[in-house]
């Protein structure tokens, strides 16, 4: 008897030229971890410092999904840059919070708040221009 996964969905957009929201649907495991980094790798690729992931839609998340999400944040803080996860269903944000990864990686309740969190943090600096 075959059981059928559920399958990851992962729609990608751009609130801003270096930010990408990453929009998560499905079970987020061992089976769907491969397909939810090769998206972020992407979006590392092009330029992307800010990653906000929202995990509104994801009823469940292993530890492959949270080894993911830590690896990117290091990734991301060397840019330098940032990670937020958006309003994680009840079942993933406990995960979080019993694992510690909510210490780390900070949780917004909406894509705004994650923003306004990015707007917060020390820019880049800047090429400064040859004279």
């Amino acid at each position: 008897m075959h059981i059928a996964q559920d399958p990851l969905s992962v729609e990608v957009t751009l609130p801003r030229e270096d930010v990408a929201l990453l929009t998560v649907e499905g079970y987020l495991d061992v089976d769907t971890a491969t397909e939810f980094q090769h998206h972020l790798a992407n979006q590392l690729h092009h330029g992307r410092r800010h990653f906000l992931l929202d995990l509104s839609a994801v009823p469940f998340m292993d530890s492959s999904g949270m080894n993911i999400i830590l690896r990117v944040y290091q990734e991301a803080r060397e840019l330098p840059g940032s990670v937020h996860i958006i309003s994680p269903a009840p079942a993933v944000r406990r995960i979080l919070d019993l694992t510690g990864v909510s210490i780390t990686v900070p949780v917004s309740e909406s894509v705004e708040e994650a923003l306004e969190r990015v707007d917060g943090l020390p820019k880049a600096p800047e090429a400064e221009p040859e004279s």
